[in-house]
């Protein structure tokens, strides 16, 4: 493997570790304590928050906000613009008018789970944890967890259905039993959880 190649244009703190045969494009900044593995690729304008971790084989597209809490484990695909959110109270000052420090806010932390896809512009709501091979559609808010393969979308996200690990949705709706589905592009059966 070759080491990272990071455009001039990205800040890199010396503190983050950055995975062989990685690439980071123009005007990123990637903080201190942040891992990401080895084979990503991390867009034009991406923002990553101290102690952010992130796994191998990672797409990133451009301009995606990575907060402090979140992890994202190999295999992820993340479109442009989303945002990962990491304060469920947010407020810029404390009550007394001083402004907020770190001290002053705990960080909810978020997990996206392996070979999860987040569609453009999603804003994932701090606290939850997006299943494996689930996806999530463009525009999404996601306020709660996305099961296994599950596919959610609107504002706030709902379960939609579910999709099979080449990305194509399978055939019918949520359910609360476990079945096994069959892929009509792939053909690969894949068994979901059910979901009360």
């Amino acid at each position: 493997m070759r080491p990272a190649i990071i455009h001039p244009t990205a800040t890199v703190d010396p503190q983050a570790q950055i995975g062989d045969d990685t690439r980071v494009w123009h005007w990123t900044q990637i903080r201190e304590d942040v891992v990401i593995g080895s084979e990503s690729i991390i867009g034009k304008g991406c923002y990553f928050d101290a102690g952010v971790r992130v796994g191998s084989r990672v797409k990133i597209q451009s301009n995606v906000s990575v907060f402090r809490g979140v992890t994202i484990e190999d295999g992820v695909f993340v479109g442009p613009h989303a945002c990962f959110t990491n304060d469920k109270t947010p407020r810029a000052i404390n009550p007394d008018g001083t402004l907020k420090g770190l001290e002053d806010w705990t960080v909810t932390p978020t997990l996206v789970k392996y070979g999860a896809s987040i569609g453009a512009n999603a804003t994932i709501v701090c606290g939850i944890t997006i299943g494996r091979f689930a996806m999530v559609a463009a525009g999404s808010v996601v306020t709660r967890d996305v099961p296994d393969y599950g596919l959610v979308m609107g504002n706030p996200a709902r379960l939609a259905g579910y999709v099979c690990p080449c990305g194509s949705r399978l055939p019918g709706g949520p359910t609360r039993q476990t079945e096994a589905r069959t892929c009509p592009a792939c053909g690969r059966v894949t068994v979901i959880e059910g979901n009360s």
